[in-house]
């Protein structure tokens, strides 16, 4: 990372600003624009999300936002009611109050004498979410906004639930936010009101996971804040950007294809970071991206940024299995449109244990599989948000646990730019059940590495808003759609399908352990094949990455992380354990020590589905003389055929006393899932 100290204009940064809601209630805002901004008026952006601007993502903020501001622009990142310094409470994620108070800042921000009217909004996961839905509401002045690691469907890709299936995600991200809403505003900001707001958000942000998992189903829940409802209504730019490790590439896709207004999408290897940052690498030069997207959009500038590909893609070359990929080898591909016309879908025939391009037989093979429920242990996160550790690993385990499929070595290179999808004829001896879908590289060592998945809960075979209970021994005919990706798969490897009844921790199976029957001989692999283009050579190349210098920190206690399996054999317990302690930093320029750390464990007892459990322990502290704040939030879910149970606790503590203390205890009916 290049820090770069000059900028091309003075930055003056106002600690917090005070935005004021038609209710009454002070949103705070941290700002940074050029020193001549309120003589010589300037384009605005805004970035809208719940993680404490004052602290947790100080440094971060520091490098992007004063870097655009040195660039002529007016940044402003603000705290999410009842988030951060913000006064209210945050019940839920992208409820309608936030929208309102999104349209009331974007207003706000109109009126002061440093902005020229011009407007746009950049995020990435939440900020990315509410930067598509306040889009959607077509506030005056907003222009274009940069989306990272979002979706436009937040049932069909969310931490929530993936295919019908119940994410393992759901309750580490409920976790997340539980622990988030349980810390406190900074005194030096709220005043003497500080305790009262944090008492109020302890006792009233609620359970989020239980909110979650009372909508199994895609429903209005779920709709709410999903643009893909009605793409027409977004009128601004759109850029969509997200990585191949990340869990949000699907939405890049499907918002090429389906949204009106003038958009460009970029996917690289990232996980669920700003690209400038991205890991695995290469880490691109994205601010400077990002500035030729405002310039264009917000000061009228040509600069070609529309002349260009409407999607850039990062093809990935093969490489072992690992979950400590550093930086993944591989090439930019563009796409002028897509759908592309330079994708063929090609199918490959399922046999009894292989994939071939002959034709299918007449005869009517079968494969069963009931995967044991430790099947799913080397998957890596659903998004991964550090790579590494938490990629996927070596798939040969996983593998043990499934059926697999494979080609013959590949002749030549073979390259797939897109959405594979599993056509499948099948059957299952219970009302419920779910497929997990692999697609691997095999190298010539035998050594497997995932390259996609996919994940069905067979009840929602032809609609998550209305599943139905399937009849044991009945033939369906279903259809997986695996995340896109962008893989080229060398001469001599082999491609494999895999599949499996059960992908625990990543998914929560089924209610009951199912036998899923696959009839092969109706059953096909289709591949999005995509063909060499002489244009990829002619890309313009991206820049090294830079930014501005970030915020003075100290560390007084380094970090460590943890991602384990344990397998005891004396009591057939098998375990997940991911951990990640933060350490304890000093920010110097706010006086503050800050220290986080969670702990995540997965347990299962041999294959009892009633043993399943999840838990998580999340520790915030805050530190600056005579302001010692500590909060501990933990959260158990476990299951049985026909309810999930939830067991949470909030301890929040002031100077080493204990001044506050809440236990949930839920139930909450499974209803296919």
């Amino acid at each position: 990372m290049n820090y770069v100290e000059y900028l091309p204009h003075e930055v003056r940064v106002t600690e917090n600003q005070w935005i004021p809601m038609k209710d009454g209630v002070k949103l705070a805002s941290r700002i940074w624009y050029p020193e001549n901004a309120e003589n010589e008026p300037v384009p605005a952006i805004l970035e809208y999300i719940p993680y404490r601007k004052r602290d947790v993502t100080r440094q971060r903020d520091d490098m992007v936002q004063k870097y655009i501001a040195g660039h002529g622009y007016a940044v402003i990142r603000a705290d999410i009611r009842g988030s951060g310094d913000s006064e209210g409470i945050l019940t839920d994620e992208y409820v309608i109050q936030e929208q309102e108070d999104g349209l009331e800042i974007l207003n706000w921000i109109a009126s002061q004498p440093w902005c020229d009217g011009n407007m746009g909004i950049i995020g990435i996961s939440w900020g990315g979410f509410n930067g598509l839905q306040l889009a959607a509401r077509q506030p005056p002045g907003l222009k274009a906004i940069i989306t990272v690691c979002s979706t436009d469907d937040r049932y069909a890709d969310d931490v929530h639930y993936m295919g019908g299936a119940l994410l393992g995600d759901n309750l580490s991200w409920a976790s997340v936010m539980f622990a988030v809403n349980s810390t406190p505003p900074d005194p030096e900001i709220a005043g003497d009101k500080w305790r009262d707001m944090w008492m109020q958000r302890l006792e009233h942000s609620g359970l989020w996971v239980d909110t979650w998992l009372q909508h199994q189903h895609r429903d209005d829940y779920w709709k709410h804040g999903s643009v893909c409802e009605d793409y027409k209504s977004i009128k601004a730019a759109v850029m969509a950007v997200s990585g191949w490790a990340d869990g949000y590439s699907n939405a890049v896709f499907r918002m090429m294809e389906h949204l009106e207004s003038p958009r460009k999408g970029l996917i690289g290897p990232w996980s669920h970071k700003y690209p400038h940052v991205g890991e695995p690498g290469p880490a691109i030069g994205w601010l400077q991206e990002c500035l030729r997207w405002w310039d264009y959009w917000l000061k009228n500038k040509e600069n070609g940024i529309m002349d260009e590909p409407m999607l850039r893609a990062y093809m990935q070359n093969s490489i072992p299995p690992s979950s400590k990929i550093k930086c993944r080898p591989g090439r930019w591909v563009s796409e002028e449109s897509w759908p592309s016309p330079q994708i063929e879908n090609k199918a490959w025939q399922l046999t009894s244990n292989t994939l071939t391009s002959e034709k299918p037989s007449v005869s009517d093979e079968k494969r069963s599989v009931e995967s044991p429920l430790r099947t799913g242990l080397y998957a890596g996160k659903w998004c991964s948000y550090s790579a590494p550790p938490d990629l996927p690993n070596d798939q040969r385990e996983d593998d043990g646990g499934a059926i697999v499929f494979d080609t013959e070595p590949l002749i030549e290179p073979l390259e797939i730019l897109g959405a594979p999808v599993a056509e499948f004829e099948i059957e299952s001896d219970q009302p419920d059940g779910m497929v997990a879908i692999r697609l691997s590289d095999v190298l010539p060592n035998q050594e497997v590495r995932r390259v996609t998945y996919g994940l069905l809960n067979l009840t929602h075979h032809s609609s998550h808003e209305h599943p139905e209970a399937l009849v044991p021994g009945r033939r369906y005919k279903i259809s997986v759609q695996l995340n896109d990706v962008a893989e080229q798969f060398p001469a001599g490897h082999r491609i494999r399908l895999a599949v499996s009844s059960v992908y625990w921790p990543l998914a929560w199976p089924s209610p009951k352990q199912s036998n899923i029957t696959l009839h092969v001989s109706q059953s096909k692999l289709v591949l999005p094949v995509r063909k060499a283009s002489a244009e990829d050579k002619n890309l313009r190349q991206f820049e090294q990455p830079e930014s501005a210098p970030p915020s003075h920190i100290k560390t007084l206690i380094p970090g460590n992380q943890k991602w384990k399996v344990e397998r005891n054999l004396i009591t057939d317990e098998t375990s997940l354990i991911v951990g990640k302690d933060g350490g304890r930093i000093k920010i110097e320029d706010i006086d503050l020590e800050f220290q986080n750390a969670f702990d995540e464990k997965y347990t299962v007892f041999g294959n009892d589905l009633s043993t399943l459990k999840g838990e998580t322990t999340r520790v915030y502290v805050f530190e600056r003389k005579e302001w010692q704040v500590k909060t501990i939030t933990h959260t158990e879910l476990t299951s049985d055929e026909k309810y999930f149970y939830i067991n949470a606790t909030i301890d929040a503590y002031e100077k080493g006393v204990r001044v506050f203390s809440k236990n949930w205890n839920k139930k909450i009916i499974r209803k296919l899932v």
